[in-house]
């Protein structure tokens, strides 16, 4: 569905999927004609997404006020056992699940949405679905709709599907991969290496400029992945950093290094030379370091994956940003070639001097090491670390100008879109915060109130009879000290929910959540999960990580 205001501007995410799907292919068209094709008459970008999620026991999560709230786990002592073997990823799907996924995909099946992969995933409790590729605004609305499907199909079997992007702390979030490729209608995969030295030319072209688009437009890619939910998950060893870069692989690495040096490219065994743009260049095989697991926007054979966007999120802006910057550079290099008396020529020294301006975005190496951290400030790419340093960039000069060109935004549109997704994220901050105060004040306090009181009458009856007490002693000294560390915790945080209000609604606000509010709700935090191994589970107020992770 569209939506617009009544003085014309948009408010959905589909209008714009669909106008960025528009310049994208009338750029591309342009480059394609350059090199000889006038059969296309359409470009189109594809997008496969991966949704990956959570399933829980309906009867805890109905015990847990948090998940019910908010959708993650605010509260949770580490179980003795998380992802450490890998048993979980790598073992058998057990049959309560199995029996979800099929019924989930024989409901996406009625809906003309063709749910493929099913599958375990790193953390317990955790699996991933996958459809087959389709053009990107289908897509959008097919990953929606999955989304909705997934947590009904999952009530039928007694279970909730849980799509925040992290629900348990210390064991790896969810993301949706989105993979992105751009297609013509007369049969050709544009990120696919040809069988000819002009296919190949043709290939480095579109590849040469989405390294440019990536690297100039880096803020915007990273920024259509921000949210309160997701900060949790990039740079946690298990997504990928804040920092945006591109894994192309180390062959196809050595081909564009050939071209920018003007060298011819050996294939790894030395068997074979080749020289860029006069002979066909060979297959590349998919990369098997697998580092692209750690890489935010890997090359994996004829696609990127963009790897930052929540479980959670609209898969509809990224696309947009993503077919909105490609075009622009394609826009670019169109503009340069169609007026070059040598096309071969001013081909090749426009490939160059990209690569050469470029090439700070590509790193094949370990995205997670601190290493590239500091190797990333080094070559000067930004490193937007949370939600709050991402979306203010939305309404930079560069990028606005860029969508009013297009028309797939107008200045207005984007400024609304940033102060909403700011107001959003103080928005969930401050209801987290609630919450977590909520359930301190009705549910942890009574509880180790209650609790402590029993170890001093057990002390009491022990010392009666002239029986050691220290063990009750102890234990009540330090859930006693606990419980007033969470009640000076409590008081702190109540005061700095209040102060959020007077700060200027914005950019402002979610700052000091960011800072102020959501700093004390992990110091919070960090006393009532202790508190929680000094309390027995049936006293315990709400069901445990090992029963919500290990009990499907």
């Amino acid at each position: 569905t569209a939506f617009c205001s009544y003085t014309g501007e948009i408010l959905d995410k589909k209008t714009p999927l669909l106008r960025s799907m528009e310049v994208v292919s009338e750029q591309a068209l342009r480059i394609l004609r350059l090199f000889g094709n006038n059969t296309a008459t359409r470009v189109t970008t594809t997008v496969g997404p991966e949704q990956e999620y959570f399933l829980v026991d309906k009867k805890y999560f109905d015990q847990r006020e948090d998940l019910v709230i908010t959708g993650r786990t605010l509260f949770g002592a580490k179980p003795p056992k998380g992802q450490e073997l890998e048993d979980h990823y790598f073992g058998n799907i057990k049959q309560r699940v199995s029996d979800y996924m099929k019924d989930l995909d024989k409901e996406l099946w009625k809906l003309g949405i063709y749910a493929k992969t099913k599958h375990n995933e790193v953390a317990p409790a955790q699996h991933e679905l996958a459809p087959i590729f389709t053009t990107s605004n289908i897509a959008a609305d097919h990953n929606q709709l999955t989304m909705e499907i997934m947590k009904k199909i999952a009530l039928q079997h007694g279970l909730v599907c849980l799509l925040h992007e992290k629900p348990f702390a210390g064991v790896n979030g969810s993301g949706k991969h989105n993979n992105w490729s751009i297609s013509s209608n007369d049969g050709q995969n544009l990120l696919d290496p040809g069988d000819t030295p002009q296919d190949n030319m043709q290939f480095l072209t579109f590849l040469c400029a989405i390294i440019k688009a990536v690297d100039e437009y880096a803020p915007l890619l990273r920024l259509s992945a921000a949210s309160a939910g997701n900060d949790h998950r990039l740079g946690a060893n298990e997504a990928p950093p804040a920092v945006i870069s591109m894994f192309i692989g180390s062959e196809l690495e050595g081909v564009i290094e050939a071209l920018e040096n003007g060298t011819t490219y050996k294939k790894p065994n030395g068997s074979e030379e080749f020289v860029i743009g006069v002979d066909a260049l060979p297959n590349f095989p998919k990369d098997a370091t697998d580092r692209n697991r750690t890489s935010p926007f890997a090359f994996t054979g004829n696609k990127f994956e963009f790897r930052m966007l929540g479980s959670a999120d609209s898969i509809s802006c990224t696309n947009t940003i993503l077919n909105t910057i490609v075009a622009e550079v394609l826009d670019e290099f169109a503009t340069t070639l169609e007026k070059a008396d040598d096309f071969d020529k001013a081909l090749k020294e426009l490939l160059i001097k990209t690569i050469k301006e470029h090439k700070r975005i590509i790193f094949n190496g370990n995205g997670y090491s601190n290493e590239w951290l500091e190797e990333a400030e080094r070559r000067g790419l930004p490193n937007l670390v949370s939600t709050v340093d991402a979306l203010p960039k939305y309404t930079e000069k560069k990028y606005v100008s860029m969508f009013e060109k297009f028309k797939v935004y107008s200045a207005k549109e984007i400024k609304s879109r940033t102060e909403i997704l700011l107001e959003n994220y103080s928005k969930v901050i401050n209801i987290e915060a609630l919450t977590m105060l909520d359930m301190v004040k009705k549910q942890i306090l009574p509880a180790c109130i209650s609790y402590t009181k029993t170890l001093c009458d057990s002390a009491i009856s022990k010392d009666t009879v002239g029986i050691d007490s220290s063990v009750e002693k102890s234990l009540a000294s330090k859930i006693s000290s606990l419980t007033a560390s969470i009640v000076n915790e409590v008081k702190a945080l109540d005061e700095k929910v209040i102060s959020a209000q007077d700060c200027e609604e914005g950019e402002a606000m979610a700052r000091f959540y960011r800072d102020e509010v959501f700093t004390q709700m992990q110091t919070l935090r960090a006393s009532v999960d202790e508190c929680e191994m000094c309390i027995p589970e049936d006293v315990w107020p709400m069901p445990s990580y090992t029963k919500l992770l290990f009990t499907v």
